[in-house]
């Protein structure tokens, strides 16, 4: 668990507190973010099934005692791709619990490509569902077409709005509405999910809730930017709401004063 006990910040929006420190790798055009070779594809299979899930039911049940509420609201879309929205508030643990949500049906998530310079669990990322945001218009192009065929195909897809972690952190922080102009185009529905912290009786870590809700859609009339705006509204307001379910503050956040204001 981090032992950070009080962590100051300046900026809601692009303060970064993961205790990883990596050189990102540039995502270009060249960058393969289909990976339709049968290699790629039987390692994604091996990782994902294998290799990867026990690991993540260890680490759910056991090392957070991970609790799931509101599931049966994703079973109306099983074989529907759809958007994931989630609060960003450990390291690992995002990369690795939010399969659970719609397990059995397999995620993919997006990603800073900070992730794939993570040892070990970085090289395994790509196998893994990551889809690390692209540099330049070419990349760009290619990441957007891997997100809409991931869709098309029946997969969810799992977004972190707020992109930079806070660890331990009991709110929701502002975040932009650039990352719901996929489903506004897609006409995909989203869903959101709000990892929540309870006090333990028995142990220092404190047991993670996690509340589903959803399906959010965006108005059927209007113009695609006020449609964008108006689905991250709806998801920001209803992930607040749940975020107010944690009862213990595992580190406590200050904003540091303006010694200018």
């Amino acid at each position: 668990m981090d032992k950070r006990k009080v962590i100051y910040y300046t900026d809601e929006l692009h303060d970064e507190f993961s205790t990883f420190q990596t050189t990102p790798p540039k995502i270009d055009a060249s960058y393969d973010y289909e990976r339709k070779s049968p290699l790629k594809r039987f390692m994604r299979f091996l990782l994902y099934r294998v290799v990867m899930y026990p690991v993540v039911v260890f680490y759910g049940r056991v090392i957070f005692r991970q609790k799931i509420v509101g599931k049966e609201k994703l079973k109306p879309y099983k074989g529907t791709g759809y958007f994931l929205y989630g609060n960003h508030t450990q390291p690992l643990g995002d990369a690795l619990l939010e399969t659970r949500l719609p397990w059995p049906r397999s995620t993919y998530v997006i990603v800073h490509p900070n992730n794939l310079a993570v040892p070990v669990i970085g090289r395994w990322t790509p196998a893994l569902g990551g889809l690390p945001l692209p540099d330049g218009i070419r990349a760009y192009r290619n990441f957007l077409t891997a997100i809409h065929n991931r869709i098309h195909e029946g997969h969810p897809v799992v977004i972190y709005p707020e992109a930079h972690i806070w660890p331990y952190y009991t709110k929701i922080r502002p975040f932009p509405d650039t990352s719901f102009a996929y489903p506004v185009e897609l006409g995909a529905p989203s869903f959101c999910f709000v990892n929540t912290y309870r006090k333990s009786r028995i142990r220092q870590r404190p047991k993670m809730i996690t509340y589903i809700d959803g399906p959010f859609f965006p108005p059927a009339e209007g113009e695609p930017k006020a449609k964008k705006k108006a689905l991250r509204d709806a998801v920001f307001s209803r992930m607040t709401e749940l975020s107010r379910h944690s009862d213990i503050e595992v580190i406590r956040y200050i904003k540091k004063e303006d010694p200018n204001g």
